[in-house]
């Protein structure tokens, strides 16, 4: 931390010195206008370590998906395991794993993405279509517990939508490009009176899959993209200080998923599974496939997600002094998954086509069914004199089950109809299972907090906020076994080996009906977060500051892990030192910088969980709070511009993280598990890459802009080094890799109202790896998500209006 903190140092004295001899000026890039501490303030003048992404800039790079934003953002990865309709969002090494409450918060006007309950890391994100019309998105870097709450301890990602104007206006866009790519997106903004005013968009994009299929079992492609999303919202002006806004949006998304490929097999392992693995990659290299060849087995595979939202914001500016501001919403999220989990197309046995394990939701029910409501009253406020601005507010959030969420699992099986129980055991000398799982989670989560900002002098100004937080958790579970000693004749015991207080189930004990297995869970917490700082203008456009936040992810419960259901909540001490300056005259542009350390404690730790021999049960993740950890880091965003119509933006996160502790609870007599696999202590966080770089470099062409238009060509390049994957696997490490984007764009074409760009993703088809299929330590081989290669297309867009 000493090298950390006297580089930025040298950084902050020399930017410092810059901002005193070069005169400053209002610029674009530096006025853009966040709301990262939920008042409209200016980028430059905030604490906080900020990558904003104008509209501009969101087409230019084609951002469509959270993986895409991660791309263009080095403090930012995403988690694509289960497809990127259901990517969850890591920053600063603090990611999500299945089952657990995400790490980094996603905003959509100011309100939470609405939750799911799944077996897999669906929903709590952006979902498909949440990336269209947009005013920007916002991330935010290290823990915003005081202003957003719990679960943001990596930091928070923030859409903002575009907001109904007074003007008449709207455009109409199209796509299309490689893999069949069609995208239309349409939006209309009416002002109906002058107190009232609409705008209403759609956004309708598919693209065939760029993972080819040569098993002829299912779809010929996967990691396609189908999906529609709609939005409408209203401004209405009640009186002069009364304006409430309000936001519905809907989106449906149909998609065969992503599919592993096999990359790896123990050739010396004497395991039936490792030899299979190992015979389909012969089967690859036979072929001459390539890296985004695949091999699917299962017949009907589907990645589905619904979901809508309403969302209201009541504004009332009360005094000169005074606003305050209600935000209600309402959501609702479900999915449905089938989706062959490794990537396998085993031989069949007996005739039967034979999976290691097939992801499934239950017959008639979704994988995840969720509604989430929310509800905030801000008072937000300043003296006369403007040294002091303050808020306070309250928070109620409600999540319940719109119905069971379920799951159907057949684990090493020979199957002609999984869903009816048509199965035999798939490998001699191993009891397979069909693993049907059903559960409902409930969460409330109350807070109170306040927030206040005092200017000493002029030119120092400290913060203080707390925030205070009260979790309350319960889950039902009712989990069955189907065990096949004969083929087709299914034999129901409960998962729950273990006997549990207040219960008389015991191992082994065979069932008539799942209510046997039924089981209750409840978990609940109360934790303070707050954040301390000091904030230095030495002069106008040069800000220097230091923070200590505290944050918290809750406890959560995952009812289909018997014996390790529960786990508590993980608290994190963040302390970090900043410092932002821009600049003008012949060169203009900004620079702005970030070291931060953090104590990570209780840390949530997903540690793989072997079974015995005779459980016929697979290898789990449970969730332990074993963990202690550091995590230190610098980041960096910077832009200039050396010359008129040239632009040099620049992102760097170097981080360096460790485990520093593990504590393994001990396996209770009778556990189906034999012992824990976890990660090596000293090793690194996933999702942690050491250094990560992206620049982009767009120039605009010196021509008439009114008489001809704006013609501009950009690139950029993304660099980011290997990073553990799956912790405690040999196998669990993705590739470093370089990604080259290039973009152009012509807009107003001849001073009319087209504008038209082209696009090319991943230039050199870089073998990218997404994630990791964890499967070597248990069954001796390895597959991985490859991302996509290289993909171009174009869009044209109208615009009308004033």
């Amino acid at each position: 931390m000493r090298t950390i903190a006297s580089n930025l140092l040298l950084a902050t004295t020399a930017f410092v010195g810059a901002g005193q001899i070069l005169p400053a000026y209002a610029q674009d890039d530096v006025d853009i206008v966040v709301t990262a501490r939920r008042v409209e303030e200016r980028l430059q003048d905030v604490p906080i370590s900020i990558s904003v992404f104008t509209p501009e800039q969101i087409a230019n790079r084609n951002i469509v998906t959270a993986s895409d934003l991660s791309t263009y953002t080095p403090s930012l990865a995403s988690n694509s395991r289960f497809g990127p309709d259901k990517a969850s969002f890591a920053i600063r090494g603090f990611s999500q794993d299945p089952a657990t409450s995400p790490s980094v918060g996603v905003y959509f006007a100011e309100v939470i993405a609405p939750r799911s309950t799944g077996a897999t890391t669906g929903g709590s994100g952006s979902g498909p279509g949440a990336f269209f019309d947009l005013a920007n998105v916002q991330v935010l870097k290290g823990p915003q517990g005081t202003l957003f709450g719990r679960n943001t301890t990596g930091g928070a990602v923030l859409l903002t939508p575009q907001k109904p104007t007074s003007r008449f206006e709207g455009f109409v866009e199209g796509s299309a490009g490689d893999y069949k790519l069609q995208r239309v997106q349409a939006v209309v903004n009416v002002p109906i009176l002058d107190s009232l005013r609409v705008r209403v968009g759609i956004d309708r994009n598919t693209r065939e899959g760029y993972l080819t299929n040569h098993s002829g079992i299912g779809p010929d492609n996967f990691g396609d993209v189908d999906y529609v999303a709609v939005r409408a919202s209203v401004v209405a002006d009640l009186t002069a200080n009364l304006e409430n806004y309000t936001i519905i949006s809907a989106s449906h998304s149909e998609s065969n998923g992503t599919l592993p490929r096999l990359f790896d097999c123990n050739a010396s392992s004497t395991a039936a599974l490792a030899r299979q693995a190992c015979l389909q990659i012969g089967r690859q290299n036979a072929r001459g496939d390539d890296y985004w060849d695949v091999e699917n087995a299962h017949p009907n595979p589907v990645n589905r997600i619904n979901q809508w939202s309403a969302i209201n914001t009541t504004t009332w500016q009360a005094t000169d002094t005074l606003t305050v501001k209600n935000i209600a919403s309402y959501a609702e999220y479900r999915e449905v998954t089938r989706q062959n989990l490794y990537g396998d197309n085993f031989a069949p046995v007996a005739g039967r086509p034979f999976n290691y394990i097939i992801s499934s939701h239950a017959p008639g029910r979704n994988l995840a069914a969720q509604s989430g409501f929310t509800e905030e009253v801000q008072f937000q406020g300043r003296s006369e004199d403007d040294r002091l601005t303050w808020q306070v507010g309250g928070y109620i959030e409600l999540s319940r089950p719109l119905s069971r969420s379920a799951v159907h699992n057949p684990i090493n099986l020979s199957c002609t109809d999984y869903l009816n129980f048509q199965c035999q055991n798939g490998v001699p000398g191993v009891n397979g299972s069909l693993t049907s799982t059903s559960w409902t989670i409930s969460t409330t989560n109350k807070a109170a907090y306040a927030q206040a900002t005092y200017k000493i002098i002029d030119a120092v100004s400290v913060t203080g906020g707390i925030r205070y937080t009260w979790d309350k958790t319960s889950a039902v579970s009712e989990n069955l076994r189907y065990l096949f000693d004969q083929p087709n004749t299914p034999i129901a015991t409960c998962t729950n080996n273990l006997v549990y207080p207040g219960t008389v189930l015991g191992r082994g004990k065979t069932v008539q009906d799942r209510s046997e297995c039924h089981l209750e869970f409840s978990q609940s917490s109360k934790k303070p977060t707050w954040v301390l700082g000091v904030d230095i203008k030495p002069v106008e456009d040069v800000l220097v500051y230091g923070k200590w936040s505290r944050g918290y992810r809750q406890g959560y419960i995952n009812p289909n892990i018997v014996g390790f259901e529960k786990f508590h909540p993980e608290k994190l001490d963040t302390y970090e030192i900043g410092a932002k300056t821009s600049f003008s005259g012949f060169v203009r542009g900004y620079f702005n910088v970030a070291a931060f350390y953090n104590d990570f404690t209780d840390q949530q730790l997903q540690v793989t969980v072997l079974p015995t021999a005779t459980s016929g049960l697979a290898g789990a993740s449970a969730t332990l709070n074993a963990g202690q950890s550091s995590i230190k880091g610098v980041e960096v965003d910077a832009s200039i511009t050396p010359f008129t119509g040239l632009k040099l933006d620049a992102g760097y996160a170097h981080l360096d993280t460790k485990l520093k502790s593990i504590v393994l609870p001990a396996l209770p007599a009778g556990s189906p598990y034999s012992r824990f696999n976890p990660p090596a202590t000293g090793g690194v966080l996933p999702l942690a890459p050491k250094n990560r770089v992206s620049l982009t470099g767009t120039y605009t062409l010196p021509l008439d802009a009114d008489d001809i238009g704006k013609i501009s060509v950009g690139a950029t390049f993304t660099h980011t080094d290997s990073q553990v994957a799956v912790s405690g696997n040999p196998k669990g490490t993705l590739p470093a890799s370089d990604l080259l984007n290039l973009n152009a764009s012509w807009n107003s074409v001849f001073g009319r109202p087209v504008d038209i760009a082209l696009f090319i993703t991943n230039v050199t088809n870089e073998r990218v790896r997404l994630a990791i299929v964890n499967g070597w330590t248990s069954v001796g081989f390895e597959g991985g998500i490859p991302g996509e290669p290289r993909i171009f297309g174009a869009r044209l867009r109208y615009r009308f209006g004033s």
